[in-house]
């Protein structure tokens, strides 16, 4: 089943959209940590819109790719057994499907993501 919402108004509000409570992150390996989201658009397995998480640790181990980009707030991301890697507003990355490794919020982040 395809549902589709016309993404035009909530990408160009992306930094302002009313997000839904999505609950404490699973994730987490610290502290608990809050997300809230908006879901743009969902096809089976992929997905896009806006999500939002409070400051702390986790780790990651991704079942699909992930497209991202910071719309507010700063992180820094380190592959299991890579670099680390910080990501500000207007930044974009990829996580390919597979990728494993920790996520360090330091503010706040709220982003664009595509999973596919």
């Amino acid at each position: 089943m395809t549902t589709a919402t016309p993404a035009t108004p909530y990408l160009a509000a992306a930094r302002d959209a009313d997000l839904d409570d999505w609950g404490p992150l699973p994730e987490a390996t610290g502290e608990p940590m809050q997300t809230s989201g908006l879901t743009l658009w969902a096809d089976g397995d992929q997905e896009a819109g806006v999500w939002e998480c409070t400051p702390g640790p986790s780790h990651w181990n991704l079942e699909s790719n992930e497209f991202v980009h910071i719309v507010s707030g700063q992180m820094t991301v380190i592959p299991d057994g890579g670099e680390p890697t910080e990501l500000r507003p207007g930044d974009t990355a990829v996580f390919p499907r597979g990728w494993t490794g920790n996520w360090q919020i330091h503010e706040t982040i709220r982003k664009i993501y595509v999973l596919f």
